[in-house]
């Protein structure tokens, strides 16, 4: 028996007394929490999100949402909450992702300069000590998932001492670059799945876990999405131009847009990684097979970079060697 959808019921009835609502799954989420859309008798419709206050922080999804609202972009408004259960009611931003406009062929280039123009009054808005730092530890737990969930698990492959010795090198380099740049707000999974088509454009999602840390990380996601690959003109004409605004804006991106696409690249790879970790770990710890195809193109972006620069081509062998047994 769901139990705890039983109690999001009752809550929703005290919330709405005497008028009837349906609830039917909103969407699918990779971690605890789930999203119901309750439709309401007289024609109201919000999105309520459950999540187990034991596995999920309904306190940082409210705090971040206060401070991207007040950057200026769209986040859902919060209409009633019960943190000690953990329940929202949420504003509903309708149906369309920007992944489904991509299926349905709209025009994706109207759909991402909105998107790094919100991208953009976010970092704007940013200011330290407010949100938790995507500091080394973080950054290196993440990397770490690569070999402990992807290799281990996915691969079924124990690296050689070493093969070992080569990874943790690359992390450190991928680290040392990542550590150096500029920090904004992050939000940390600013890709397709979680921006919305609505007005204004783009509703924004999932922000909960937003951090404080490498200004290029959100562009990466949007553009170096795990779920839709853009050829590679493409990718570098919209972080040119994402760079020229940021730059007028104001933000603290390299004064070269060289330097500043090598950061792009190597912050890409520390979250290709990451990725990569996080999908094998949802298939073998949480049976969400589905994310298993998407990791062909998340490697395919990290093995591209790696063929681009010196330092990583240890890597780019090691890859292929693992891939290969």
């Amino acid at each position: 028996m769901d139990f705890r959808l039983g109690a999001l019921e009752r809550w929703l009835g005290a919330e709405f007394p005497a008028i009837p609502f349906t609830l039917a799954p909103a969407s699918e989420d990779a971690s605890f929490r789930r999203y119901f859309r309750a439709r309401l008798a007289d024609g109201r419709s919000f999105v309520v999100m459950d999540a187990p206050p034991e596995k999920e922080d309904c306190g940082a999804f409210l705090n971040v949402a206060g401070l991207f609202s007040a950057a200026g972009v769209h986040v859902p408004a919060v209409h009633a909450q019960d943190l000690g259960s953990g329940f929202l009611l949420l504003e509903d931003l309708g149906n369309t992702t920007f992944l489904n406009a991509f299926k349905n062929n709209e025009d994706p280039k109207q759909l991402h300069e909105a998107a790094t123009n919100a991208l953009i009054r976010i970092q704007l808005a940013s200011r330290p000590g407010v949100l938790p730092e995507y500091d080394r530890w973080l950054l290196e737990r993440e990397l770490r998932l690569f070999p402990d969930w992807y290799l281990a698990h996915e691969l079924r492959r124990e690296l050689s001492p070493e093969d070992a010795r080569i990874l943790g090198a690359a992390f450190d380099a991928l680290l040392a670059n990542n550590l150096a740049q500029p920090r904004v707000f992050v939000h940390r999974d600013y890709h397709c799945r979680n921006l919305m088509v609505c007005e204004p454009m783009p509703g924004i999602l999932d922000f909960q876990d937003a951090a404080y840390g490498p200004v290029t990380y959100d562009l990466v996601s949007l553009l170096r999405d795990a779920y839709v690959r853009w050829d590679e003109a493409q990718v570098l004409d919209w972080a040119a131009r994402y760079w020229e605004k940021a730059r007028r804006a104001g933000l603290p991106v390299h004064p070269d847009f060289a330097g500043f696409y090598r950061d792009f690249e190597w912050m890409g790879a520390q979250r290709q990684l990451k990725v990569a970790g996080i999908f094998a770990r949802l298939c073998h710890r949480d049976g969400k097979r589905r994310y298993l195809d998407d990791i062909p193109r998340v490697l395919g972006y990290l093995r591209a970079t790696c063929g681009r620069y010196r330092e990583l081509a240890p890597l780019a062998r090691l890859l292929d060697r693992v891939a290969a047994a």
